[in-house]
């Protein structure tokens, strides 16, 4: 069965502190800090939500590549390259240096440095078990405090991608067949509604030019690859939906769209080249009643296409499942698995 195989994952730390490695070198070569701005494993670590070890290391590593030195008495100071700064351009220290010692790093959102790699572990593994989050062994398993780890799983939740079970504790429901199909029951409900009201509201010349996005990418058949196909995905979905001026609707609509979009990420090819999508006719027959005016046909025509989409939706995901061979994590607890046969 898949994802039966052990060992927790590994390797946290390191990314983390290449992250704030990354940040920080960037900021001190574009001349962001002046020369002998403090900088401690206290405030690092503050900045990005982690722990005191990966803020140890990012310093080091900057102190390696020159951009920091070692500060009399605790902590490193900035080594800006001459010339860096311009003459009387505000920097992130002009302001900092206003602030106390620990405030003077900018705030980069710290959950960011890690939501997508949970949202990656829990989404792939929900295709073959349900699962129970662990909000401190996940704080535990990347460094990062339990703030930190508490925002990434309310992001999810934002999402539809964990819920709170009834005795409070968090779980990531299992993408059942019949969950598949309730995601996507809501989405011919919902977004052919979102269609109706948006087509008054479309810019000039967005029709035209989202359809001529469209024929070249049937066009380019199987050399259209899975960038240039999500893009055409968001684009009538996202883009031209956004514009039905119904922010309460649009926020409906993106419950199941993120769930399915988490999933969808999962199961594309390495390779390039993506083989003829059927969607893109569907979205065809779409634009062509939109671009005549016939809203109600374009209407019915995406409830066709999203009906149609939610089968192969469980084809896909149902495939990769019985494949998946995936190593339990420590905060995920396995609740119940799926059976596709």
């Amino acid at each position: 069965m898949a994802g039966k195989a052990g060992g927790a994952s590994s390797g946290r730390s390191p990314r983390l502190y290449q992250r704030a490695l990354q940040v920080m070198s960037s900021e001190i070569r574009s001349g962001g800090w002046h020369n002998a701005t403090k900088l401690n494993e206290t405030a690092v670590a503050a900045r990005f939500g982690i722990s005191r070890a990966p803020a140890r290391q990012a310093l080091v590593e900057l102190e390696a590549l020159g951009l920091v030195r070692k500060a009399e008495g605790r902590g490193y100071q900035v080594v800006a390259a001459m010339g860096s700064l311009s003459s009387g351009s505000p920097t992130v220290s002009s302001v900092a240096d206003r602030q106390p010692e620990d405030m003077r790093l900018n705030f980069l959102a710290s959950w960011e440095l890690i939501y997508r790699q949970v949202e990656l572990d829990i989404a792939s593994r929900t295709s073959f078990a349900g699962w129970r989050v662990n909000e401190a062994t996940l704080a535990k398993t990347f460094g990062v405090s339990r703030t930190v780890a508490r925002e990434v799983v309310a992001r999810l939740q934002q999402r539809g991608i964990v819920s709170k079970d009834e005795a409070g504790r968090w779980q990531a429901p299992a993408l059942t067949a019949t969950h598949i199909a309730q995601l996507y029951e809501l989405r011919w409900t919902l977004e052919p509604l979102a269609l109706v009201q948006a087509l008054p509201r479309l810019p000039d010349g967005l029709l035209p030019q989202l359809m001529a996005d469209l024929e070249q990418a049937i066009a380019a058949g199987e050399g259209a690859d899975w960038e240039i196909l999500d893009r055409i995905e968001q684009q009538l979905h996202s883009q031209l939906l956004g514009h039905c001026g119904n922010p309460p609707l649009m926020q409906a609509i993106s419950l199941p769209q993120a769930i399915l979009v988490a999933h969808h990420r999962l199961y594309q090819p390495k390779a390039s080249g993506a083989p003829e999508e059927p969607f893109l006719l569907e979205h065809f027959k779409i634009f062509e009643c939109l671009l005549v005016g016939k809203v109600g046909d374009a209407a019915q025509e995406l409830a066709s296409h999203l009906r149609i989409s939610s089968e192969r939706a469980i084809e896909r995901i149902a495939g990769r499942a019985r494949t998946l061979s995936l190593p339990d994590l420590p905060y995920l607890e396995r609740l119940r698995d799926i059976d596709f046969s």
